[in-house]
């Protein structure tokens, strides 16, 4: 007797600053996050994401494209970063200083 193939269930979330799409896709049990995308239309609708460059993850997980998915899985392909954490938080607290945001007079 041939064993049954299950199909699982996945989402895949992509995010611009104005928008969050959210795409769910049912494949076989095997499939990979790289089949699920593909598979998905996410590409299709936001045709600027380029999978050589932007990271991939599971549940805020990074993951490969070759990761294996099981049920219910949510896979989040990631923008990159438009400035570094670091310097914005030492630009913020730089100019905090000169505005004198403490209450306190000069």
């Amino acid at each position: 007797m041939a064993e049954e193939q299950t199909s699982i269930m996945v989402e895949v979330a992509y995010a611009t600053p104005t928008e969050q799409q959210i795409f769910t896709v049912t494949l076989g049990s095997a499939a990979t996050v790289q089949e699920a995308i593909e598979l998905s239309g996410v590409l299709q609708a936001f045709p600027e994401i380029d999978l050589e460059k932007s990271d991939v993850g599971i549940f805020s997980k990074v993951a490969k494209l070759s990761a294996t998915l099981r049920e219910r899985d949510r896979i989040e392909i990631y923008r990159p970063l438009i400035a570094d954490p670091k310097a914005v938080r030492k630009q913020r607290a730089s100019e905090g200083k000169k505005m004198n945001k403490g209450g306190g007079e000069e």
